[in-house]
């Protein structure tokens, strides 16, 4: 008997350049080596001073590639954040929705407006506080209430 595929079998794992490049950069960037080269950089530069008299070329030379590493280091490292964030959300709502008793109001939260995300987090901060208290009084704080989200 052959086995079903599982439903999700068909989403690969294939990246298009540009987000392997972007995910690789930004790893990169965060390695100690690069700061060392970046460090190495800054250094030799600064040697350079006397040599080229401090002048106004010289200091162009730091000031033009730093602002251009840091133009391009934004873009990379925003995909990547972007990337790393729906993901994570992803995995949360999934956690949300498979849990016996998850409210699945909560899949999704990162689209409701600032007040209903105030309203939402005033409930919890309620819940918190009392699960504090009980806890203070020597009883569990292991209870699962029902919120009433509307």
């Amino acid at each position: 008997m052959k086995k079903k595929p599982h439903r999700h079998a068909g989403l690969g794992r294939q990246k298009d350049i540009f987000t392997r490049f972007a995910q690789f950069t930004a790893w990169a960037a965060g390695q100690p080596p690069t700061f060392l080269m970046a460090f190495a950089s800054v250094i030799l530069w600064a040697l350079t001073g006397p040599l080229f008299e401090y002048s106004e070329t010289w200091q162009l030379v730091i000031n033009t590639g730093t602002t251009i590493v840091t133009f391009l280091m934004v873009f990379l490292v925003q995909n990547t954040q972007n990337r790393d964030t729906r993901a994570l959300h992803i995995k949360l709502d999934e956690l949300i929705r498979a849990t016996e008793g998850g409210h699945t109001v909560l899949l999704d939260l990162e689209e409701l407006s600032e007040k209903d995300l105030k309203a939402i987090t005033d409930k919890y901060e309620a819940i918190a506080r009392k699960s504090r208290e009980l806890l203070h009084k020597g009883e569990t704080d292991t209870h699962v209430p029902d919120i009433d989200l509307e």
